[in-house]
C-alpha cells in the first residue's frame, strides 16, 4: 500500500471522528482534552511490564509516573498512600476484574454479590474466574436491594461474601449505601468479606463535591477501579484500579525473565495511558476537577428542568451528571449516540456537553413539533 493510499485511510477515519464527535452526549467520555505535549513518547516502543512498584529489565517504561498516578487516585478515594498498591488499567472491566480477583484471592471459594444494575463486565468476570455468584435485585433508582442482599447472605453466611458494590451504576448513576453494605455483613455475624467498589465515573465526581455519598476506603471497600477515558479524558480506554498493599503481596509471583513482580492481570502493559492521566491529574490539580465536576453538575441539573418544562420527565441521582429520560426515537438515540435500556435512555453531561447540546437534544426529542 503506497504512502498516498495510507494517508487517504488516516483521513477517512479522521473525517467520521469529526463528524461524530459534536453529537456524543449519551456515553460518558470526556471530549475535553488535548494531549498534543505527549506526542513525541509515541516514538518509544515503551512498556510498562510488570508490578509498576518494581524495577522492570524493560527500561522504555513510565513506572515512576503510574506510581504517582495510583497514589494520587488512592488519597482521593482515601486510602494513605503508603497502603496503597494499584496500576493503569485498559479500563474499568480490568480494573473490575482485578479487584475481583484480590477479592477471590483472599476469600477463597467465596459468593459474589451484585445488583441487576451492575456494569455488564462483572457476570463476564465472574464466570471467567470461575465465582460462584447471586444477581441480587435493584430498587428503582438503580441502588442495591438491601432486603434482599440481606437475606441472600444469611440463606449463604456459611461462605464468604465478595460483593461488588456500585458507585454510580452505568445507566442512572446510582451509588450503593456501603455504610449499610457493612452494616449487613456486621449484623450476621460475616467474618470474612470482601468490598470491591466499581467507580468508573463517579470515582473521580465524588471526591470533589461538597456533600458526597460515601465511596472510599474510609467506608469499608478493600478495591476500588475508575475509568481514565471518562473523568480524566483520554483519547485511548484505560483506567485505575486501587487496592490494599498488603493484599497483591500475598498473590505476586518474582519473574526473572523481565526481572519484576508479576502481579498485574496483563503482562505488557501501556505506558502512554499513565502519562496521560498524570498530565490530567497535574494540569487540572484538585481545584480543577472541582470546577470541572460543578459545571458539570450544573449542566446536568439544567439539563432536568428543561426536559421536564418540555413534558418529558427526566431525573438523575444526587451527585451524578447522568440524566435519565423516556426513550426517544431512534432518530434521536443514532444522531445523539444516547444510550437505551428498555423504556428509558440517558444523556451524560460530561465536560464537553454544553447547555446549548442540551437544549438541541430536547429540540430534537420535540420534532416534528406539536400544531397547534
Amino acid at each position: 500500500m503506497s504512502q498516498a493510499e495510507l494517508d487517504r485511510r488516516i483521513h477517512q477515519v479522521l473525517s467520521e471522528f469529526e463528524l461524530v464527535g459534536p453529537f456524543s452526549a449519551g456515553y460518558p467520555v470526556n471530549q475535553d482534552f488535548d494531549y498534543s505535549a505527549l506526542n513525541p513518547l509515541l516514538r518509544f516502543a515503551a512498556n510498562n511490564v510488570g508490578d509498576p512498584f518494581g524495577h522492570s529489565r524493560y527500561q522504555a517504561n513510565t513506572h515512576e509516573t503510574e506510581r504517582e498516578v495510583v497514589r494520587t487516585v488512592a488519597e482521593l478515594m482515601r486510602l494513605p498512600p503508603e497502603k496503597a498498591w494499584g496500576y493503569v488499567t485498559s479500563g474499568g472491566t480490568e480494573g473490575n476484574m482485578y479487584g475481583i480477583y484480590v477479592g477471590r484471592e483472599m476469600l477463597r471459594n467465596p459468593i459474589a454479590y451484585f445488583s441487576q444494575d451492575t456494569h455488564y463486565s462483572v457476570v463476564k468476570i465472574l464466570h471467567i474466574l470461575n465465582i460462584r455468584n447471586i444477581m441480587i435485585r435493584s430498587q428503582e433508582n438503580g441502588e442495591i436491594d438491601y432486603d434482599d442482599l440481606r437475606e441472600s447472605i444469611r440463606i449463604n453466611r456459611d461462605a464468604p461474601a465478595l460483593i461488588v458494590a456500585n458507585i454510580g451504576t452505568t445507566m442512572k448513576g446510582a451509588v450503593d449505601d456501603l455504610e449499610r453494605i457493612r452494616g449487613i455483613v456486621e449484623d450476621l455475624a460475616l467474618t470474612r468479606y470482601y468490598i470491591h467498589a466499581d467507580a468508573a465515573l463517579s470515582g473521580m465526581i465524588l471526591p470533589f463535591v461538597d456533600d458526597p455519598q460515601p465511596f472510599g476506603f474510609d467506608s469499608g471497600i478493600d478495591s476500588i477501579a475508575v475509568s481514565g477515558h471518562k473523568m480524566f479524558g483520554s483519547p485511548l480506554p484505560c483506567g485505575v484500579v486501587v487496592t490494599k498493599r498488603e493484599y497483591t503481596a500475598q498473590i505476586g509471583r518474582a519473574i526473572e525473565y523481565v526481572g519484576v513482580m508479576d502481579t498485574t492481570l496483563l503482562g505488557s502493559r501501556n505506558a502512554i495511558t499513565p502519562m496521560i492521566i498524570w498530565y490530567s491529574l497535574t494540569k487540572h490539580g484538585q481545584d480543577g476537577f472541582r470546577k470541572i465536576v460543578a459545571e458539570m453538575l450544573d449542566t446536568a441539573e439544567y439539563a432536568v428542568q428543561r426536559f421536564n418544562a418540555n413534558g418529558m420527565p427526566a431525573w438523575r441521582t444526587r451527585n451524578s451528571p447522568i440524566v435519565v429520560i423516556p426513550r426517544p426515537s431512534p432518530h434521536v438515540l443514532f444522531q445523539w449516540q444516547l444510550a437505551p435500556l428498555g423504556d428509558i435512555a440517558h444523556l451524560i453531561t460530561m465536560p464537553h456537553v454544553t447547555r446549548e447540546m442540551v437544549d438541541e437534544v430536547i429540540a430534537d426529542c420535540l420534532w416534528p413539533p406539536t400544531a397547534t
